[in-house]
């Protein structure tokens, strides 16, 4: 395995979180700013997934997933998928590639995807916290993963002729297992994007805004951005039940 290049490092940092909406009955999110999964809370019996609120498609994103020590059962996968993908199954199964509307990779070390499984790395050890990388390329169309940020090679290919909106997605078939968001970088949208986030930067206070003489909509674009980079959404310590 070849060690991984720094993420999209001409790019700037993402902001995303779970989606409330669009989990099982059997995902609990909570820690600040909703980042943490917590999957079948008091025991198991199917599987239980989640989507995150970022739409990938037509761009570079690349977001780590930490998981605790509690890593084993029939399945915990990692991938995307679009709002066809199921999150939730009252079955033991590999949810993420079950069909056409998702892409995955299982703790076993398999890629799933249209129902078919092909083997791409070894099995995460069990109980022994690990780190997964993901690296969606919407501009080649590949999803490339990397564990304890040693990339594992391209995954899956094709994933730019996608046409319907595409997510981060997780699920887990394993009581009290954990997934927490790590690291989230993204590709700069255009030169606008890429001048607003030097802007936000040298802001110190959203105050500061205020006092550039600037027309009003621009004001209005870049303080959209000063929200985005404080991660400012609505968000509760508190496990989401």
């Amino acid at each position: 395995m070849e060690v991984a290049e720094p993420h999209l490092k001409n790019g700037c940092d993402d902001f995303w979180m779970w989606n409330r909406f669009e989990r099982s009955i059997e995902v609990k999110i909570y820690g600040t700013y909703c980042r943490i999964a917590h999957f079948h809370p008091n025991w198991s019996s199917g599987t239980a997934g989640i989507r995150g609120t970022r739409v990938l498609n037509q761009g570079r994103y690349f977001w780590e997933l930490r998981l605790n020590q509690r890593i084993f059962g029939t399945s915990m996968m990692f991938g995307i998928g679009t709002k066809k993908a199921r999150v939730h199954a009252d079955t033991f199964t590999n949810l993420l590639g079950e069909d056409s509307h998702s892409w995955g990779l299982s703790h076993k070390g398999l890629l799933w995807h249209g129902g078919k499984w092909f083997e791409y790395t070894k099995p995460f050890r069990e109980n022994e916290s690990t780190t997964v990388g993901v690296l969606f390329d919407g501009i080649a169309g590949t999803l490339t993963y990397y564990k304890d940020g040693k990339s594992l090679g391209i995954a899956f290919r094709g994933l730019n002729k996608v046409k319907e909106p595409l997510y981060p997605i997780v699920s887990s078939t394993a009581a009290k297992t954990e997934m927490r968001l790590g690291i989230m970088r993204r590709d700069y949208i255009n030169l606008q994007d890429r001048c607003r986030t030097v802007i936000v930067k040298r802001l110190r206070h959203r105050r500061d805004l205020d006092k550039l003489l600037l027309p009003p909509l621009m004001k209005a674009y870049i303080r959209e951005g000063i929200i985005y980079s404080l991660g400012s959404y609505k968000n509760s310590n508190a496990m989401i039940l």
